[in-house]
């Protein structure tokens, strides 16, 4: 039984280990004792109590979606599924097809359970129905159904089977033995079977959302986008279309990946000579910010943030502005460089390192308070000095002609531009060590959110914090750390009025924030609005999640999936610890960059993308259509080095039939017809008998693909309908008839000549086809009978000639009950006969 049920199920291949090893017999009878009998009780019970876990997943491998559009015919799974229009069209096609068959060879339709049947490779679990969670394994044919439903289809249904399968052991079962037959359809894992899946509500109460383990921590899984880096540190794309991704280096390289993964030989941009960095573990010097202009595909500029030291002594920071290359868009130039500001920096820690572009236009940046701890630059810092630029974010004005030789203008809304004791560069102050900002892009759908400021601002010894930036903002620093006081006298006075973070997390969690995005991206529809985040040192991955009427911020844990929930090829469920730095790709996707060894020197920086594994944004919307990329240089191709859980070139061994080839004769119903005796009579009754042939006809109801359908309910065939309005439906048919060996009771006519036209209602025609009917006894008559049907099948005018098929046999049938009518018309015949050959041979060379 065991390797019955594993043939029927699994015909291509063997089937799956496990259920051979459930299913299977023991290979020796014993009698267990009182502690194997507790043990199996135990365990059987903890299988009893231990909830269900959902884990939706499609026959393609991926997680389920909401179509964009209304599905016509599987309209159940139209809220959520595994069916976009274009498979739902697929899958009625193939029902009306079998619809078209049953009806034809006069069978029961079945038409609400074949249809539900069929319709299972639209549900959410579509993957466990058909066994296709596992690769390694061939997939159903049936889906699997619960024994109950199962015996209500056979007791139906069961002539359909034959037209789901093509496999001779579940067909045969089927027409054997019902109970055979279920369990063999029966899932393994009954609480996917269907229906009863559809009614478990450990399954589908949050079907669709962001899977949570029990302690609400979101399950998401990642893809490897890059590895061997030296400490990446930032990863941006210009917004030239192009979806090129800019990776850069701590040591001073920047590398262009374009968007088949692969990266170019030669950098983008090569800085090492003058970085200042060291191989020391954590050293926050060296490559550190890079922003391209809002209008970088026209004018080529952008703007880097790195470390430098002047006379081996004095370190600084410095901002500068460089242009592509005007005969290589995948290289700077190298020559172009112009230094906008020169920050010195007191200590090597604390450098800031942001640059980004506001939606305003202007370029902000993000600076430290100038290392060591607790800022101790002067009575209350650099933080909360105005007059200086270190702890602070800066806006200015790259764009237009400049005056006092200064290479950027200050924006006439700078919040303290005018004041005497303020650097009118300052837009926000009293940040300690703001470690990576993000614009918000907006919701995707009513922009909600655009043009926000996220910023991460690493604590000193208890806190750190998430910051959106308004301008004039105070952060607190050094007066507040997070939400708690750490001076004292400067937290306790008055004029301090500092804006608090929206989210702020002690030392037990994480002791280096490193800031994030807002998720807007296409991909992962479940994440949008979610702030990603993380810790460099302890290697958490966070969210935020914003309460829209209060304002507030709540926190949402990220965990990596397990192994069952990031199942899907290419995906993994780890990552190196050390969180560098988030990054936004040109379509809104999410990735970070992590390490094993925080090392400006050592290649062990990978990159990932986050995904989703419960719920993806329907096939074809997310497409990307990238300008093309001229390259010069050599392309080197990427080489994942993460192991994945399973492999990410693997497909289905073979996926559900999507075209049925039916092998099975339809049964051709006989009219009857009243003898008569005399030639008029049977002139008469003959041309009646095609007239009321087309009209029983019934012809094949248009799919949902052509023709909307009302509602969800199947209609009954439609009778006495013109034959013209259907004649696709019926050359189809004709087709099926054509390609099979012909019943004893039918004689196809030959085709005059090849072609296609035939001249029905006439008494030449009908006496020719009785003629005809009257010697098929003949072997020579009737081999090139069959001989012209198959060479010369007619394309066209299938109609008439399905009646004239029909004509044939009943006059045949009259012929044989009255033989002294045939004597009577020899005369004809033989005409007849004379001028078709005549006429079939002056055609044979069309």
């Amino acid at each position: 039984m065991p390797s019955e049920r594993s043939a029927a199920l699994h015909p291509s291949g063997d089937g799956c280990a496990f259920l051979r090893a459930v299913a299977g017999p023991s290979t020796a009878a014993k009698t267990p004792n009182f502690h194997e009998v507790f043990v199996t009780m135990s365990v059987m019970l903890l299988v009893l109590v231990h909830p269900v876990s959902a884990h939706p997943q499609c026959l393609d491998f991926e997680p389920p979606f909401k179509p964009q559009w209304h599905l016509e015919f599987c309209e159940q799974y139209e809220e959520f599924g595994c069916c976009d229009q274009k498979t739902d069209n697929m899958i009625a096609e193939r029902y009306w097809d079998i619809i078209d068959q049953l009806e034809v060879a006069g069978y029961e339709l079945c038409t609400d359970l074949l249809k539900e049947i069929m319709c299972q490779e639209c549900s959410p679990y579509a993957a466990h129905l058909f066994d296709a969670e596992d690769p390694y394994t061939p997939v159903r044919e049936l889906p699997g159904l619960c024994f109950g439903y199962c015996s209500e289809f056979h007791s139906k249904c069961r002539h359909v089977v034959k037209y789901l399968t093509r496999n001779k052991l579940l067909q045969d079962t089927a027409e054997r033995d019902m109970s055979t037959f279920c369990s063999m359809v029966e899932l393994s894992d009954r609480d996917y079977c269907y229906p009863d899946v559809l009614k478990n509500t450990d399954l589908n109460s949050n079907l669709g959302q962001v899977v949570e383990d029990p302690e609400g921590c979101l399950q998401l899984c990642l893809t490897e986008v890059a590895n061997s880096l030296r400490n990446p540190v930032l990863m941006l794309h210009s917004g030239d279309d192009t979806h090129r991704m800019f990776i850069a280096e701590q040591v001073g390289f920047v590398w262009v990946y374009l968007p088949d993964g692969s990266r170019l030989e030669q950098p983008f941009l090569d800085m090492s000579g003058e970085v200042l960095t060291t191989p020391w573990l954590g050293d926050e010097r060296g490559f550190l910010g890079m922003a391209f202009h809002p209008k970088y595909r026209d004018n080529g500029r952008f703007f880097i943030y790195y470390s430098i030291q002047v006379n081996s002594e004095l370190e600084k920071i410095r901002i500068s502005e460089m242009k592509v290359s005007e005969h290589d868009m995948n290289m700077a130039d190298p020559y172009s460089e112009k230094v906008i500001l020169e920050i010195d920096e007191p200590a090597a820690n604390h450098n800031g390192g942001q640059l980004l572009f506001g939606l305003d236009g202007y370029l902000y940046i993000f600076t430290g308070d100038g290392g060591k701890a607790g800022d101790p630059f002067g009575k209350y810092g650099n933080a909360q000095n105005k007059t200086a630029l270190l702890g602070k974010a800066l806006r200015i004005d790259v764009d237009g002609s400049f005056a006092d030789g200064k290479q950027y203008r200050i924006p006439a809304d700078n919040p303290f531009l005018g004041e005497p004791d303020a650097r009118p560069e300052v837009f926000a102050y009293g940040v300690r060590n703001m470690w990576r900002c993000s614009v918000d892009r907006g919701d995707p759908v009513n922009r909600y959110g655009r043009g926000r400021i996220f910023c991460g601002d690493v604590g000193q010894n208890r806190y750190e914090e998430v910051d959106i930036i308004v301008k004039g903002g105070n952060y607190g620093w050094r007066a507040k750390e997070g939400f708690e006081c750490y001076d004292l006298k400067l937290c306790q006075n008055s004029s301090l009025n500092d804006i608090l973070p929206i989210f702020a997390y002690s030392h037990h969690v994480g002791k280096s924030v490193t800031g994030g995005y807002v998720y807007r991206g296409c991909e992962s529809p479940n994440l949008n609005g979610l702030y990603i985040f993380g810790d460099f040192m302890s290697g958490r991955i966070l969210a935020l999640e914003e309460d829209k009427a209060t304002g507030n911020w709540k926190e949402r844990s990220v965990c990596m999936g397990d192994t069952k929930t990031c199942s899907f090829p290419g995906l993994i469920n780890h990552h190196h610890k050390f969180i560098i730095s988030f990054a936004e790709d040109e379509s809104g996707e999410l990735y970070f960059m992590a390490t094993t060894y925080p090392s400006a020197m050592s290649p062990f920086g990978t990159i990932f993308k986050f995904m989703d594994p419960s719920r993806r944004a329907p096939p074809g919307k997310c497409k990307k259509k990238p300008v093309p990329v001229k390259v010069r240089g050599k392309k080197i191709p990427f080489v994942p080095r993460e192991l994945t859980l399973l492999d990410p070139n693997e497909k289905p061994t073979r996926p559900p039939p999507r075209k049925f080839k039916f092998t099975t004769k339809p049964r051709v119903a006989e009219i009857q017809i009243k003898p008569t005796t005399t030639a008029a009579s049977v002139t008469m009754t003959t041309t009646t008998m095609m007239a009321k042939t087309s009209s029983v006809v019934k012809p094949k109801l248009e799919s949902p693909v052509n023709k909307t359908r009302k509602g969800s309910k199947l209609k009954p065939w439609a009778k006495n309908k013109v034959l013209n309005k259907h004649e696709t439906s019926v050359k189809k048919k004709m087709k099926t008839l054509k390609s099979k060996p012909q019943s004893k009771k039918m004689t196809v006519i030959k085709p005059v000549g090849g072609k296609e036209k035939v001249k029905p209602k006439t008494n030449h025609t009908v006496t020719a086809d009785l003629k005809t009917n009257t010697l098929k006894t003949s072997n020579r008559l009737k081999d090139n009978t069959v001989h012209a049907t198959k060479k010369n099948t007619p394309k066209k005018g299938a109609q008439k000639e399905i009646s004239l098929q029909k004509n044939s046999i009943q006059v045949t049938k009259l012929a044989k009950e009255h033989p002294a009518f045939i004597n009577e018309t020899q005369t004809n015949l033989k005409a007849n006969r004379t001028m078709l050959n005549k006429q079939e041979k002056g055609t044979k060379t069309h």
